[in-house]
């Protein structure tokens, strides 16, 4: 609850504006706004350093298109995640510069383009089917505010495609990899960096993969010291880290 925000509507309520019993809502409010089947949570940028993303699977279109609708009201920069293009449909309604990224499965909302992290986040894939989890990292550290840098198809299966990319590794604040299969790429650019190396494990192979589990417990096993693991398909959550890492390392 930001008291900038709470100035203005007494402000609002001296001046005759609003009456005392809309102050007290737009008060209450300002921490989370009860729509029923959601309660929105407005201060979860002054909390967490971005406003709520709405994760959309499971949801349906008007419940999300409500939920957005109130968030864009305060909120420049906006995410919903694993979604779909009915909702996008839905969601133009409300915001018409709403971006829909077939790709990653995102809507993505930016109207403040401030750069947050001076440094550079780069983003690297083990192969092409992994760019889908990727990308969901890239997206949501563009949305935060940071400059991103994307690598794909660099698995260790051709090892010198990760050894072309040194340079950029070594300048990067973060690295965020992702990888299915065996999960054998983090711990080899853990190796060339001296840098936060945020593993994203996909549910990418064979049978014996099982959906992403053999590649989360080899980065969980990673001897590279530098490596930190989400859960299995989450570029989410890896770009959320590694934004809170940049911003945090400027501070």
């Amino acid at each position: 609850m930001k008291t900038e925000d709470i100035k203005l509507i007494l402000d609002a309520l001296s001046k005759g504006n609003v009456s005392a019993d809309a102050a007290a809502e737009q008060i209450k409010n300002l921490s989370f706004e009860d729509v029923g089947f959601a309660k929105v949570d407005h201060g979860r940028a002054e909390r967490q350093g971005f406003p709520e993303v709405i994760f959309g699977l499971g949801k349906t279109p008007e419940q999300i298109a409500g939920i957005f609708e109130k968030l864009i009201e305060r909120a420049p920069n906006l995410l919903i995640t694993r979604t779909t293009a009915a909702v996008y449909s839905e969601i133009r309604n409300i915001a018409t510069d709403a971006e829909w990224h077939e790709s990653a499965s995102i809507i993505r909302v930016i109207r403040d383009k401030t750069e947050l992290g001076s440094g550079e986040i780069a983003i690297v894939t083990a192969g092409t089917s992994d760019i889908p989890v990727a990308e969901e990292a890239a997206l949501t550290a563009e949305a935060m505010g940071n400059r991103v840098v994307r690598i794909w198809d660099a698995g260790v299966a051709g090892i010198h495609r990760i050894m072309a990319q040194r340079e950029i590794l070594r300048k990067s604040r973060v690295v965020i990899v992702a990888a299915g299969m065996e999960g054998a790429l983090p711990s080899v650019v853990g190796g060339l960096v001296s840098v936060p190396v945020i593993a994203v494990p996909t549910s990418i192979g064979y049978g014996a993969s099982f959906g992403g589990i053999a590649a989360l417990l080899g980065m969980l096993n990673s001897c590279s010291s530098n490596v930190s693991v989400v859960n299995i398909d989450n570029g989410f959550g890896a770009g959320f880290s590694a934004s809170l890492i940049n911003r945090k390392r400027d501070e």
